[in-house]
């Protein structure tokens, strides 16, 4: 992205909360732990698609960016620091026209093609599995690998699983050995496809179910790590390991339940390991199709808009968890929501079928919006990529050649690194309202977790952007002694982070009050808290 589509932002400032800004009363059951926070909700996406690969990653060992083996080290260092659990790759519907063997090998010699998903861009594989596996390595993440079902076939996928696991005893091995890695790789996801009831084949979900059976079935993991214990006891039914890799279905779009329906009800119609260990669903914040809402220049009333389409998601994950409910009592099988995100219109200027667009804080309560509805889920949905990590949509970081920049969206899930398998808590509150002409929306959003070292969270989000909000949070099973943290907001709710002015939109401490056990905090409008409370 050039630097002369950013505008510039205005310096942070915290807003005074008046005497009259209203009251929301938060009670946090802390003695009435819930279910897990799985870590895998923070996944990144990284398609070959615009400038989120070539330059947002991949800048060539050449390069006069610094680079460990042409992976740009500022990008690995910002995603080391957020500790990303895993990155889902090469799409996408990019996914579904790659060719894995088109990016291995010399790479003068590989293959040259043509992006036809994403504005035509000439493709020169530069970066293919092993730059891919060096990636992941490097910023300390698990690979999410998506195969080719559109327009690959088995023996494909079985061959590049194949290649990415066995050791050199096999000539899959072998090959990968001589073109530079010995051990073989681990994959903690392999999605079976992507969207093919769209433009990964425009399947019916029964055809997709078939395939997926198949796909399944011969594209095997021969990484020794990743294999399910023997089981003495009962030979035929090997124990479970948790570092097998995990097999994602193709699922939902938005509120289409053909295939959540057609692909569980294959599952539930044959032992429950035959086939996958999760579903996917895609559900964009989208308010006009094609994107025409604008990421930098909007109103309050596209605002509203934006954030109403946001809160869709926990309706939609409610919808489509009571028919795995239905077919899955159990919850064997994760919903896993490896695409999300605003999707806006492109940037003036920019490249068509590019997806660049800029993040502001509006983005930054939209990405802490759903984070909170993944946690209230956590029984059903244990995983989730944004789209996308670098350049692309929502992105995390925006670069420009040697440039780089962390969006709002980026504070987020560093604010939000407490939830990384911590445990949820029941916690009550009144919402409140926002309005903003006929639109009406919670005013408050919050969730209560106990970290993974015991230390108490509250997440509140005030959706309003012109009007503070004042909680008042009682805690059940303890007695609260101090509160302290950090909280995102900024002049205004289209404020954005630049390359002149990066740290526009940067997380700032924020203290409470604690009176007689209990908490209070003052809540700035269009902000996100996360506040640490000690006992």
């Amino acid at each position: 992205m050039m630097k002369g589509l950013f505008l510039a932002g205005a310096a942070l400032a915290l807003m005074a909360t008046p005497a009259s800004a209203q009251v929301t009363k938060v009670t946090i059951q802390a003695d009435k732990p819930g279910p897990t926070i799985d870590r895998q909700i923070f996944g990144q996406f990284a398609e070959h698609l615009g400038t989120g690969i070539y330059g947002g990653v991949w800048v060539g060992q050449d390069s006069k960016i610094p680079n460990v083996r042409g992976i740009r080290s500022d990008v690995v260092a910002a995603l080391k620091a957020i500790r990303v659990p895993n990155v889902r790759w090469p799409g996408g519907c990019f996914a579904d026209e790659y060719h894995w063997r088109d990016g291995i090998g010399d790479p003068a010699k590989r293959r040259v093609t043509v992006n036809s998903n994403w504005g035509d861009a000439i493709e020169n594989n530069a970066f293919g599995t092993h730059e891919f596996f060096d990636f992941v390595e490097q910023i300390g993440s698990d690979a999410y690998v998506s195969i080719n079902v559109g327009s690959g076939s088995y023996k494909e996928a079985a061959d590049w699983l194949a290649y990415m696991t066995a050791d050199t005893r096999n000539t899959a091995g072998q090959e990968r050995a001589a073109n530079g890695r010995k051990e073989p790789w681990k994959v903690k996801f392999l999605g079976i496809g992507n969207e093919n009831w769209g433009c990964g084949g425009n399947m019916r979900p029964e055809y997709y179910a078939d395939e997926l059976k198949r796909y399944a079935r011969f594209t095997r993991n021969y990484n020794p790590t990743q294999q399910a214990y023997f089981n003495p006891a009962n030979p035929s039914s090997p124990t479970p390991n948790p570092d097998q890799m995990l097999r994602v279905a193709v699922g939902p779009s938005d509120d289409d339940t053909s295939y959540t329906e057609g692909v569980m009800k294959a599952w539930k119609e044959r032992d429950w390991s035959w086939s996958m260990e999760g579903l996917s669903l895609h559900s964009y914040t989208v308010v006009k199709w094609p994107p025409a809402y604008d990421s930098v220049n909007f109103g309050e009333k596209e605002y509203a808009e934006i954030i109403q389409s946001t809160l869709k998601m926990d309706a939609r994950i409610k919808l489509h968890s009571a028919i795995m409910d239905k077919y899955d009592p159990e919850k064997k099988v994760p919903l896993i929501v490896d695409e999300w995100g605003v999707w806006l219109a492109k940037l003036p200027g920019s490249p068509d079928g590019f997806l660049q667009q800029q993040n502001s804080m509006r983005d930054a309560v939209v990405a802490a919006l759903n984070f909170n509805i993944f946690a209230r889920h956590a029984d059903r949905v244990r995983g989730a990529n944004i789209a996308q990590m670098v350049n692309v949509l929502q992105a995390l970081i925006l670069t420009d050649g040697p440039k780089m920049v962390l969006t709002p969206t980026y504070h987020i899930h560093q604010m939000y690194l407490p939830f990384q398998d911590a445990t949820l808590l029941p916690v009550t509150f009144d919402a409140g309202e926002y309005r903003q002409g006929d639109i009406i929306l919670p005013r408050v959003d919050a969730v209560a977790l106990r970290a993974k070292d015991g230390k108490l969270w509250l997440a509140a989000v005030n959706l309003d952007p012109k009007r503070p909000a004042s909680i008042h949070g009682a805690i059940a099973g303890i007695r609260a002694k101090g509160a302290s943290g950090t909280v995102l907001t900024a002049p205004k709710v289209n404020s954005i982070n630049t390359f002149d002015a990066p740290d526009a939109v940067k997380p700032r401490a924020i203290k409470a009050r604690v009176a007689n056990g209990n908490v209070e905090i003052e809540l700035p409008p269009h902000s996100v808290t996360m506040l640490s409370i000690d006992e």
